[in-house]
């Protein structure tokens, strides 16, 4: 199953289902792409499909969930800002940690932390978790003005 929009999609909104497959990723980051484009955030887009490949590939990978069950990206708009969340079925939570310097992997959480504005994990209505990050317009030009670039630099 990838990327199936639900009903509740709004103008808002974009909820879209996806397997745990890799391609899925860069699929989650076309979709994304297309609604801040729409929702005119644009200049939110390079922190924000870094965060979503970020979480859904962590889902995909450590998630431990069976081929039955699907995992689900949000992303919702308000005022100047996004909020992207993750859902899985799995209750394992994910522990940011200091990786080896020689590891090629253990940094998304660091890249998430860096990027969002903010972000964390939660409970959802059935079994699993979501995790979510937000972003804004003006955290975003912040970071620009100062020269930071997309990260928090």
């Amino acid at each position: 199953m990838y990327g199936n929009r639900r009903p509740d999609s709004t103008e808002h909104s974009v909820v879209l289902r996806w397997s745990s497959h890799p391609r899925c990723v860069a699929l989650a980051r076309l979709e994304l792409r297309k609604a801040l484009a729409g929702w005119g955030l644009s200049e939110l887009e390079d922190s924000a499909v870094l965060i979503v490949s970020e979480l859904l590939s962590n889902a995909g990978l450590h998630a431990k969930v069976t081929p039955e069950q699907i995992i689900e990206t949000r992303y919702l708009r308000s005022s100047g800002a996004l909020r992207i969340e993750v859902h899985d079925g799995s209750p394992d939570r994910p522990q940011p940690r200091m990786p080896d310097p020689a590891a090629l992997d253990g940094r998304g959480l660091l890249l998430v932390d860096a990027l969002a504005d903010e972000w964390g994990v939660a409970d959802r209505a059935g079994p699993g978790k979501m995790i979510w990050a937000s972003l804004s317009v003006r955290s975003a030009a912040e970071r620009n003005a100062q020269g930071g670039g997309p990260g928090r630099g």
